[in-house]
């Protein structure tokens, strides 16, 4: 119960500000956290738990009303946490790849496990707004709706979005947009107060619902070699993924990570930097507030904003 309270306490301090006001009244709620615990660990995130009280129209801006909701309709929150996962499926996340995508020759096969919906499968589809230090910008692609990041460092921003000639998704659970149901989970998992992050996925949504993703069920470690063999012939092909490490044990990434530096692809990791110990990282991450870090076939090349908001180049 003590970890698990840290657990919530970290969410509302580092990585989810504005549900502080729930994170800290849960961590003196004897009676949530002993809910909370008794499901399965992988159910116990806060994130999911937000998510599901959203999507059951649920309050989440005060503690108590967030709670009495809670304790009245405890099975139906429970019956959608043990259901659903936290696909957030962050489409502006393109903005940190694209960088590391315009390092490699072209064209372009991707390869996303751990894909979601595969909205993130479209980096040539999206417009992108570099905004650097003295206030000048740079852009690539359409500016309309263009995700938003905050660069410094030396990064290597392309001129253009890249060629990208097939793409392909594997996901335990793969999700279709065209699902009305679907769409109204992944609305649930982005934050209320921050409605630019809605927009982005609205944009992504009507990207994939004009051309479907090709998405394979399964596990990434069964079929990431299968999928690296599919892509044609004469295309460079990648094979990357964006918070997708801590859903696997460490077994489960050993193996990933033994697996894919024997297939024939450049591989491309935007984690958590725990979570990447095989990537020697030149400088330690900024501290008290969440991160990722941008590795390109065992080479960290920045940190970047867990949503693509931010990128900070070091390479």
């Amino acid at each position: 119960m003590d970890d698990l309270a840290r657990r919530y306490e970290l969410f509302g301090q580092v990585e989810a500000i504005g549900y502080r006001p729930l994170t800290e009244g849960i961590t003196r709620d004897t009676t949530m956290l002993g809910r909370i615990a008794a499901l399965p660990e992988a159910k116990q995130q806060p994130n999911l738990l937000f998510a599901a009280v959203r999507y059951l129209g649920g309050p989440t801006a005060s503690y108590p009303a967030f709670a009495a909701f809670v304790a009245g309709r405890w099975p139906e929150v429970r019956a959608t946490m043990l259901a659903r996962s936290t696909q957030t499926n962050e489409a502006a996340r393109c903005a940190v790849l694209l960088p590391a995508l315009g390092l490699l020759d072209g064209p372009l096969a991707l390869v996303e496990v751990g894909a979601s919906a595969g909205l993130c499968l479209y980096p040539d589809r999206y417009g992108y707004r570099y905004t650097l230090p003295g206030g000048r910008e740079h852009l690539v692609g359409p500016p309309e709706g263009a995700f938003t990041c905050a660069v410094d460092g030396p990064a290597p921003l392309p001129g253009r979005t890249p060629e990208v000639v097939w793409r392909a998704g594997v996901d335990l659970n793969p999700l279709d947009v065209r699902d009305p149901d679907t769409v109204a989970w992944l609305r649930a998992l982005i934050w209320p107060w921050q409605p630019e992050r809605l927009a982005h996925l609205e944009r992504a949504i009507a990207v994939a619902e004009r051309e479907p993703p090709p998405l394979v069920r399964g596990d990434l470690n069964d079929t990431v070699e299968e999928l690296v063999a599919a892509a044609p012939q004469g295309a460079t092909v990648v094979v990357y993924h964006t918070a997708v490490m801590p859903y696997l044990s460490q077994a489960e990434r050993e193996r990933f990570a033994t697996t894919v530096r024997g297939l024939p692809c450049h591989w491309l990791a935007n984690e958590g930097p725990a979570r990447m110990p095989w990537a020697r990282m030149p400088q330690p991450p900024p501290s008290g507030r969440a991160v990722m870090v941008l590795v390109l076939d065992g080479r960290p090349l920045a940190y970047a904003g867990p949503h693509g908001q931010s990128l900070s180049w070091f390479a």
